[in-house]
């Protein structure tokens, strides 16, 4: 049985926070069973960006009960469920601290939809609720209110378990919640950090990089690094001394920094990502009547690819979606087995080129389309996404295909100036695992905007 929860809060400092709103619906793996949706009075001041986002002023509160109030009903409906939420480190936590602070400890298993989402439905533009369910045809309303935002994660998850027909990763995703203490000098750490895009680095005491990483709130992530449980944050915890940080902007632009730094400093806790970060691969190949197909293969860091990719999953994903939008062939592009016509010619989506009814000629035009799309190969381009404030632009500069590095510019002459170009980007390594991150990063952002130079 699960308990599918969304809060609304006040906003405010960690662990200040009260609730203002909350929403469980009782779910028992096909329906909703019960479910609870009440206004919270927080016995505080909401924060005015909080009132902006969800509606929820001081005054629609004043009647409302406190928690204390509700708190029996919470428990009675979440008794032998598995909290689930998108972002359950966030929901579980503000219930926990409410909970606290009645002098009760509240403990529950959860899952977060937001981790379950990505390993089960790869290759999003975004896992942001509003996006996601968006972009999955699931109806959404209440948008920033618990009883809408809870709602659609109940269809959202789902969803989820339809697809994990194996029901592997839903069980390995539930754990029992450990009881998370951040120590003093840890909240120090944390409470100096921006919750924005870009790098930061762990020091010891002596100064040394023993962490990089990059995240899209840094604050929220270096909080995620202090309370883990597993090895690796337990060793960090021990060892953090400081936290230093840039910020980018860009998500590309962290994600290309942060692989730099780790290859050029080794920090002893990034041994995973010391190693390549693609394990197979997209490549062409002319069949014998002469039509370009293709195949996912093992990557092999002596051959060069169209595309790469981290896991068989996400290569699947584009293959399938690559085949269908530039009306291509599954028999050619081996994903449908056959000694005769494929199934899509059946259902006219295939043109004929498995039974050589289409010419290699036009067949070809289209994969050399698909080819273009997912390769920058020979290609001078910049790449321009958001920079560091709001009149600000970060730009990735690609010539002859090669990364050369990336910058930040005010002015568009910065830019339409080859040499002034030349003079804001910070040269960076060329490699493929920077490739891998642009050709990934270009696939899942189809707002990103290109200039070829």
């Amino acid at each position: 049985m699960y308990a599918i929860v969304d809060i609304e809060t006040t906003g405010g400092k960690y662990n200040e926070e009260g609730i203002t709103e909350i929403a469980i619906y009782k779910f028992d793996g096909h329906k909703v069973v019960d479910q609870f949706i009440s206004l919270v009075n927080p016995e505080r001041e909401i924060q005015p960006f909080v009132v902006n986002l969800t509606g929820i002023n001081s005054k629609m509160l004043r009647d409302a009960p406190k928690f204390y109030e509700v708190a029996k009903r919470i428990v009675e409906i979440t008794t032998d469920c598995i909290i689930v939420a998108h972002n359950a480190t966030f929901d579980y936590r503000i219930l926990q601290m409410e909970f606290k602070r009645l002098g009760f400890e509240y403990k529950r298993k959860s899952l977060c939809t937001v981790e379950l989402s990505k390993k089960l439905i790869p290759e999003m533009e975004s896992y942001k609720l509003g996006k996601l369910v968006r972009a999955l045809g699931i109806p959404m309303s209440d948008r920033h209110r618990a009883s809408g935002d809870a709602l659609a994660t109940v269809k959202l998850f789902q969803l989820l378990l339809d697809k994990d027909s194996e029901k592997t990763i839903i069980q390995q995703a539930v754990k029992t919640e450990i009881r998370k203490k951040v120590a003093t000098r840890l909240l120090d750490i944390i409470e100096g950090l921006p919750s924005e895009t870009g790098v930061y680095y762990m020091h010891n005491a002596k100064g040394e990089i023993i962490y990089i990483g990059k995240s899209k709130n840094i604050k929220k992530r270096i909080n995620q690094h202090f309370t883990g449980t597993n090895n690796k944050s337990k060793k960090i915890q021990k060892q953090v001394a400081a936290v230093t940080f840039e910020r980018t902007g860009s998500e590309l632009v962290a994600l290309l920094k942060e692989s730099q730094e780790i290859k050029l400093k080794k920090p002893i806790y990034n041994r995973a990502q010391r190693k390549t970060i693609f394990q197979y691969a997209l490549s062409s190949y002319k069949d014998e009547h002469g039509y370009i197909g293709f195949r996912i293969e093992k990557a092999d860091g002596r051959k060069k690819y169209i595309t790469t990719f981290t896991n068989i999953s996400q290569a699947k994903h584009v293959m399938f979606k690559l085949t269908e939008t530039f009306s291509l062939c599954q028999k050619i592009n081996e994903l449908y087995a056959t000694k005769k016509h494929c199934f899509q010619y059946t259902i006219k989506d295939c043109e004929g080129a498995c039974i050589q009814k289409e010419t290699p000629e036009s067949y070809n035009k289209r994969a050399q389309e698909a080819i273009d799309k997912y390769s920058y190969t020979n290609k001078d381009m910049l790449i321009i996404d958001r920079g560091r404030h709001h009149d600000e632009r970060s730009a990735i500069l690609i010539e002859n295909g090669e990364y050369k590095g990336f910058g930040f510019y005010t002015l568009n002459y910065q830019i339409t100036n080859r040499d002034v170009l030349k003079t804001i980007i910070t040269p960076m390594q060329n490699n493929r695992d920077v490739q891998h991150i642009i050709q990934s990063h270009l696939r899942r952002k189809n707002k990103l905007k290109i200039i070829t130079l």
